[in-house]
Formats: structure tokens, sequence, C-alpha cells
């Protein structure tokens, strides 16, 4: 192990995001000692590899892709109805479009109708039924674009209605799932509930979110030589898009190659459903033998794909007076849409979230997974974490109004514990725990106990605006639930001039993998960041790689970098101790330099005479997680290498006549080990927050009886703004490296940020309260409307 990799006591230094807002496009950000033994890459905050790319708009994505001469376009035709029978389709108005070139149903389908998913319930193209308003019955492909888009709106359904069940709580009544209810129990949560001295019950609906990624679906098939084919996709999981589309199309998976540059954002939304763009225009490009091209625009994107999970609940909560829990029994009731896609694993890490950062004894979680007539929805930032972190924090602050008690203070008291009181209802141990010091830190920081103080000062001589304030924690739960999938691999080649190109299974998605992997491997070689090339992922490369998600693409990927890096150093440094007599141990790759204890020379003047040597100047490398094991029927184990933790305040304000709200203030103090990029990390966190925050605000998803989303548009769906960002936002790196061996000792952030908004709805609900409303009656997004529901409740 390299030394660097070791949790040693040194500690990274904290920056502030305050810190970062004005700096020259070739200066790094000062964020490590000027002074150490060797210029590393890791530790410094450097500019994404792409960034000036994309804001010259030099950088690619698929529909930037130059196209092949007689490429096709394709537009997919969709249900108008929510449920009911398909009896026909007319095609006639369609086909006889000028530059049409044909319509393609399940019946042109070569491989399996129905589509490589793991429950196998969802089929390519609807063919008996219907049982969405948006799923796509076919795919109209035209000579352009919007020949084709027109054209796919004169398609004709025969439908016979059939009842169709859009409500979670109606589809829970009649026994309606996509897949089989789960419990999982510790202690006798109702005995707990008898002997409480308090007890609480409460029920509240969370909405869905829309992915709202910037580059839309899209997907690009160029049929190939014998056939063979490559796919050009927006995705984050190439390998499953791989095998979706040669399962399609009745092909072993070596017949197709999926290629990825960058994605224009997917926050899960490209997980699983990138892949059904690709075999529908695999499908076209197969019948036809040209190039297809299938791109969403934003209101078809709206109503074909999935969102994240909503979820209803009912629960009963114990507790003494000082607010300690007692026994909690808590019913989930996760809205799935039509079919499961991946709301078996959402809906499992939402029980693995239920407790937060808090020790639950005695407690019963039921989680039902219902089917609705609605899209399918799928993996969103988080992967049902928020929606298992939101419950407990809101049961924590009813707690805490009972009994007219700071909510920080019953936060506090319900933490884990060090040595007692340190195991999850899922059986395990939290061996890394820092939330007591973070919390508290923050606490000082950001002046909370001052600021409540203040706050209800200010709400006694305010009667219209009313503020209030909440600090909540979250403990994030990092590796895929599903285990075989914590594995990753990636390649790295040293040409001849000492440059050095990187590929690996994970994808660019705006996150900054590419740039992280890059510095890990540039510390590896000892050359500087510049000389290493981050390359497209490519299922020719790395096969079988996982999706980019569950917040690990560099933990997997950058350790899978830095094995394949190291194996290429130790063949370097193996020929250069023959040649200085010395043993390979004693041989330093230093800031472009190879040192012994007799010579220093180039890094490339040492590959040009070791390839001259004929000594092997490429590697790979594999890594699969250590240490976690689960049972999936029990949910019991250690599904988790560890955790990332953090704590955010935020303060708001509301008019207590409109139900508008503003935040006014955020402090976060969030957990990532020791960074590896620290402005992309703080970038991770800000970005999160925001995310979070729409979620819990204005992003509402509204469909009607009919099962039609009538918000598909920007018109419609509002997310945040650069407005709503709070003038004071200040976000701070908790200064001590994963305690678990971890690249660089680093720490995930791509999801946990995202909870750290919940502070943002309990900041809400604590305005409510002050202003005499009733912050229980409170469902999520607060919108204007349910916060002056609340307020005059």
């Amino acid at each position: 192990m390299n030394a660097r990799d070791k949790n040693t006591a040194d500690t990274p230094v904290v920056i502030s995001s305050r810190a970062d807002a004005e700096i020259a496009p070739e200066t790094p950000i000062p964020t490590t000692p000027k002074k150490r033994p060797a210029e590393l890459a890791a530790g410094v905050s450097r500019f994404h590899e792409s960034a000036r790319a994309q804001v010259a708009g030099g950088a690619t994505y698929i529909d930037d892709i130059p196209e092949v001469r007689g490429t096709l376009h394709a537009a997919p035709v969709c249900s108008p109805v929510a449920h009911g029978k398909l009896r026909g389709l007319d095609t006639a108005a369609a086909l006889a479009v000028p530059g049409v070139r044909g319509v393609f149903t399940a019946a042109d389908i070569p491989g399996d109708p129905m589509l490589a998913a793991f429950a196998h319930d969802e089929p390519v193209f609807a063919t008996d039924t219907v049982q969405f308003i948006g799923q796509v019955a076919a795919l109209v492909v035209a000579d352009d674009v919007m020949t084709a888009r027109r054209a796919a709106r004169l398609v004709k359904f025969d439908i016979e209605p059939l009842p169709a069940v859009i409500s979670v709580h109606e589809a829970h009544a009649l026994q309606s799932y996509v897949l089989p209810p789960v419990h999982v129990k510790r202690g006798n949560a109702a005995a707990a509930l008898a002997r409480a001295a308090h007890v609480i019950e409460g029920s509240f609906d969370i909405g869905g979110q829309e992915h709202f990624y910037l580059e839309g679906q899209v997907a690009y098939v160029l049929p190939l030589e014998q056939d063979q084919w490559w796919v050009y996709s927006s995705t984050q999981h190439p390998g499953e898009v791989q095998h979706w589309v040669s399962h399609a199309l009745g092909l072993d998976n070596h017949a197709v190659t999926v290629e990825c540059r960058r994605m224009g954002g997917g926050f899960g939304g490209k997980e699983t459903q990138a892949g059904h763009l690709a075999v529908w225009a695999a499908i076209a490009a197969n019948k036809l033998k040209r190039p297809v091209k299938l791109r969403l625009d934003r209101d078809d994107d709206f109503m074909i794909t999935g969102k994240r999970h909503p979820f209803a609940y009912h629960y009963r909560a114990g507790f003494d007076a000082t607010g300690l829990l007692c026994g909690l029994e808590l019913e989930m009731l996760a809205n799935c849409g039509f079919s499961a896609d991946l709301s078996g694993p959402v809906a499992d890490r939402a029980i693995f979230h239920a407790d937060n950062a808090y020790f639950l004894e005695d407690v019963v979680i039921s989680s039902y997974r219902c089917k609705t007539n609605i899209q399918s929805h799928t993996a969103f930032r988080g992967f049902g974490g928020p929606q298992g972190v939101i419950v407990i924090e809101r049961i924590l602050s009813d707690i805490a109004r009972t009994l007219d008690l700071d909510p920080l203070d019953v936060r506090m008291r319900n933490l884990y514990g060090i040595d007692t009181r340190n195991v999850t209802h899922y059986q395990m141990k939290v061996e890394d725990n820092i939330l007591e010091p973070l919390m508290t830190t923050l606490a000082q920081t950001s002046q909370y106990r001052q600021r409540r103080e203040q706050i209800a000062e200010w709400n006694a001589q305010s009667p219209v605006l009313k503020k209030g304030i909440a600090l909540t924690p979250v403990k994030f739960g990092i590796s895929f639930t599903a285990t075989l999938f914590n594995q990753a691999g990636a390649l790295v080649h040293v040409y001849t001039d000492g440059s050095v190109q990187v590929n690996h299974g994970g994808t660019e998605m705006g996150q900054g993998l590419n740039t992280k992997v890059a510095a890990i491997v540039a510390d590896e070689l000892g050359v500087p960041f510049e000389k290493v090339l981050s390359t497209a992922s490519d299922t020719s490369k790395v096969p079988n790689a996982s999706a980019t998600a569950a917040s690990s693409g560099t933990d997997l990927n950058g350790r899978a970098a830095q094995f394949a890096a190291r194996h290429v150093r130790d063949n370097l440094a193996a020929f250069v101790s023959g040649l200085d007599g010395c043993g390979a141990g004693a041989v330093r790759f230093e800031n472009g330099q190879v040192i012994t204890p007799t010579t220093t020379r180039k890094f490339e003047d040492v590959v040009s005479a070791a390839y001259t040597n004929r000594i092997q100047l490429w590697s790979d490398g594999f890594y699969r997680t250590p240490k976690i094991h689960y049972d999936k029927t029990t949910l019991t184990g250690r599904p988790f290498y560890y955790f990332a933790y953090g704590a955010a305040v935020t303060e708001v304000a509301i008019d207590t006549l409109t139900g508008e709200s503003r935040v006014l203030k955020v402090d976060i103090l969030h957990d990532v080990g020791r960074s590896i990029n620290p402005a992309i990390d703080i970038g991770q966190i800000e970005g999160g927050f925001v995310q979070g925050m729409g979620w819990l605000t204005t992003e509402q998803l509204v469909w009607n009886d009919k099962g039609y989303l009538q918000t598909h548009a920007p018109s419609t769906y509002k997310i945040p703004a650069t407005g709503d960002v709070p003038e004071h936002f200040k976000t701070d790196l908790w200064p001590e490296a994963n305690r678990e061996d971890n690249v660089h000792g680093s720490k995930a952030v791509g999801e946990p940020p995202f909870m750290l908004a919940i502070s943002v709805f309990e900041a809400l609900r604590d305005a409510v309260a002050q202003a005499g409303g009733n912050a229980e009656a409170m469902n999520a997004p607060g919108t204007a409307e349910e916060v002056l529901k609340a307020v005059g409740a």
C-alpha cells in the first residue's frame, strides 16, 4: 500500500465554499500546504477536466456527434390512456407523411419482446395492454427529427379503457404491488409503545421528483459489419445498455458496443431508463439497416420516463419525557409506477435509512412496493435514502414540539453511540461514528442556539412573516445494496512519450469522476495531472461494469485505476532497480521523475528505455469492495462499506398570508474524508443540497385522476433557480480521513449531501409551528399552497 493511501493522523485542510469564489482559471485553488515532499494531484482543488470545453461549447454530447450519412431519426408513439386493452394502432396517416421510413412495433423485435430488466415485467413496446399515459407503443422513423415527431402524433390508438390505479393509497388497499412487501423488525415495537410515556401517531405524503437533466434522454445506434452494432448512449450504465440491446436483437453481448463520453446530467434517471431509447432505436436500425438516432424532447421525456418514487407514510412513535425514542412502528408505501424497474432496491434503501443518525431499539418497518398506472419510477440521487431519512427527522421534530424541547436536543439524545447503542436495525455495527462532534461543531460555528433565540424574538414582533430554523444530520451508507455491483475494472496505458491514458467502467455526468480518477493515476505514477487523459466509457474496453451510481463511482473506479497504474509503476520500478542495483522498493516516482538512491531520471526517459527493453507499459486493475454482505430475505448484515456523515443548519422565512417561503441562510459541515478534489466535492455538496431543496419546496409533480402528468414542462414544473440560493451559503469539510481503507482516505460525495436539504423542510415546519399553525399537517413538497394550508390548519 502506498503511504499516501494510509489513513494517518494528518488531516486535509478544511476549506469553505466562500473561500473559492474568485479563482483565476489557470490557478489551482490553494487548499494544501505549500511545502510538501512531492507535488501531488489528489487533495488539490482543480477544475473539472472538461470545464473549459463545456464553457466554450467544445464538449461533445451524443447529439453533437457528427451523423453518419444515411442517419434517420425516430420519435415515440405514446399511449393517451393510463390503462386499457390495446386493440390496435392505425399508422396509415403517419406512413403517408413524406420522409417517413417506417413505424415499428413489438412485431419488429427479433429477440425478447420484454426488456432485460431483472423483474422481466416491462415490455419493449406496449402490446396487449397500455399501462400509463406516455407508454411507448411504437416508433416512427423519418428522414429528420421534426418529421418523425409530427408523424408520431398522427398514429391513432384503439384502446378499450380499463380502471386505472393512480393513488398509492388505492394501490395498497387493492394489494396492487410490483414486488412483495418487506418487513424488518428488531425487538418488540408493540410492547415498547404500550409502555411508553408518550405516543404520537401521524401520516404524511412526499412527492416524487423529475430528474430534469440538461441533456435529455438520447441514443444513436449504428449498424456495423457482420451483425455488430455501435451504440452511443447517454447512460450511467453502458454495460446494461449493451445487455438490453443485445437481448432485444437476439444477439450475444459481444456483438454490441456501447460508448458514453459524458452525460449532461443523470441523477439516476439514466441508470436503467437510458436503455429504453437504445433498444427502441436499435430495433428500428435493425429493420432498416440504417443508423437511427432517438432524442426525446422535454415534454416526451417527462411523460415517458420515471421519477423519484413518491412515498406515503404512517407511523406510531413512543418516547419518554426527554424525547428518547422507545418504540417505532413505521409503514412506508412506495409508489413504483407500472413496473418494478429499481423499486426493490430503492425501497430497501429507504428501510436501511429510516434510522438516519439515530438508534432504533424496538422497531418494525413495513415496506409496500405499490403498482400504479403511471410512469415506472426509477433511481434518483439518494436512491430511497432521502425517503427513509425524512420520516425519522419528521418524527423527532414532532416529538420535540410535543415536549416543548429544542429539536436539536431531541436529535442529540437519540444519536447512535460509540460503545453502546451502535448497531442498526439491520444488524450493522456503526464503527465510524462522528455524529456527535460533527453536529456539535456545526451548532457552534453556525451559532444555532443564539439564532434560535433571535428567531423567537423576531417572530414575536412580526405578525405576518415568520422565521424557522432546523439543524438536521445525515448518515448515509456507501455501497450498492446489491453486493455484486460493488466491483470495478480499469485500464491504464503509458505511452512512449510519458503520457498516460486511463479508461474505467464509470461514466462522467458532470460530477468530476474523470477528474478525480486522473488525479489518482497521476499520483500513483508520480506524473503531473496534465499528463493523464481519461477517455470515454466503452464496453469493449472494460466489460461488465456496474452503473455509475450509489455514490461509488470514485470508490470503485478510482481504486481499480489506481491498481492498474500501480502494476505499471511496479514494472518500471523493477526495470530501474535493475539498472541502478537497488531494491524496487527504493525507487520513487515524484514530480515527473523516477528517483533511486543513485540516479534521478525523467519519467518519459524511463518509459522510453523500458519500451526499448520490452517492459509492459499498460495494465488492467480490478477492485471489489471488502467486508460487505447481507441477507436479502431478512435485510440484515453489512450492506455498506462505511457511512458518510454531514449536517446542515437552514433558516427560512414564510409569509403567513400567501404561504410563500424563502431560504435565508444555510450552513453545512460535511464529511468527505480526505478530499481528492475539495472544489469538486464542495460543488457536489452545494448542488446536492439545492436539488434536495427543490424536491422539498417547489418541484411538485401532479397527476390528474386520469393518470395524466400535468406538470410536464418547465412552465409547470419548477426547479430551483439561482435566485433561490441564499446569499449566506457556507460549506465546510470535516477534517478527518475515512476510517476505512478507501482510495486516498476519501469518502463518497454524490448522494449524501442531497439529504442535508431535509433541514429546509424541517425549518419550514418550524416556521409554521411558530406561526401557530399545524406543522404535522404539512406534506412535501412544501409549496406555497402546502405552507398556507398548514398555517391555517
